[in-house]
């Protein structure tokens, strides 16, 4: 398996709205933490996240996390 490229050592703090978003699991996403369809060609794909109440996430971008798409802190170990 190829390891995804770390997009940026620390989460996307967000606060999200009720929705439908696609977390960005290759690291090469222009619109971290977001897809953006850069990983086509490669076994990578995007993380759906269903979001019921508008709340804040931590979302990963070194793409470490062993709970994708929510950072774990594996960033710290970088």
């Amino acid at each position: 398996m190829t390891t995804a490229e770390i997009a940026a050592k620390e989460p996307a703090v967000l606060t999200l709205e009720p929705d439908t978003y696609y977390w960005c699991s290759c690291g090469k996403s222009k619109k971290q933490p977001f897809c953006d369809g850069s990983h086509q060609g490669t076994e990578f794909v995007p993380q759906v996240v269903e979001i019921t109440e508008t709340r804040q996430v931590a979302l990963c971008q070194c793409k470490r996390t062993a709970n994708p798409p929510y950072c774990d802190g594996s960033h710290k170990d970088l």
